[in-house]
């Protein structure tokens, strides 16, 4: 299991949990992989056997992979498609997204079907979607100072910054 640098601000105990819910689905599913990806296409945590596979990349494609076929649900009425399914000759890959925040893979292969993966992920959705609401609400509460106003970074303008580095 691994966490990498995200934009979202995750401390030690999030990471933690977070890496403890993916183990737990991944024993559940019976999957040989299951990642989490922010939709700029940057790894957050992954469990499961990944020795050959270029995770940077397969997030990168991820990504695109949501973004595109967000474009697809637009142009036919729909917010988007919560729920990406891939199958192939030898292995499968689940994609959702949770919380509208992060993108949960999951690669799978005979082993397990995608009945039990969908089911497993609703539970787990859930349980990933409390942890990223928990983080957003940290990431707001820090960005408060002690008397209630926002960060004292907010006033800088780029009047500001060209006088000092002009």
């Amino acid at each position: 299991m691994s966490a990498q640098n995200t934009n979202l601000v995750l401390y030690e105990e999030d990471v933690d949990r977070i890496e403890e819910e993916i183990a737990k689905l991944r024993q559940q599913t019976n999957s040989n992989l299951i990642f989490l990806v922010d939709r700029d296409g940057q790894l957050i945590a992954s469990c499961g056997y990944q020795e050959d596979l270029d995770t940077t990349s397969l997030a990168s494609l991820t990504a695109g992979n949501i973004a595109a076929t967000g474009g697809m649900a637009k142009l036919i009425g729909e917010k988007e498609f919560s729920i990406l399914f891939h199958e192939g000759e030898r292995d499968n890959i689940h994609i959702s997204i949770i919380a509208k925040r992060v993108i949960l893979v999951i690669i799978f292969d005979q082993r397990s079907s995608l009945g039990l993966v969908r089911l497993r992920v609703k539970k787990s959705s859930e349980a990933l979607s409390r942890i990223f609401e928990e983080v957003q609400q940290k990431k707001e509460k820090a960005g408060q100072d002690s008397d209630g106003l926002g960060s004292p970074l907010e006033e800088i303008t780029d009047e500001d910054i060209d006088r000092l580095f002009g």
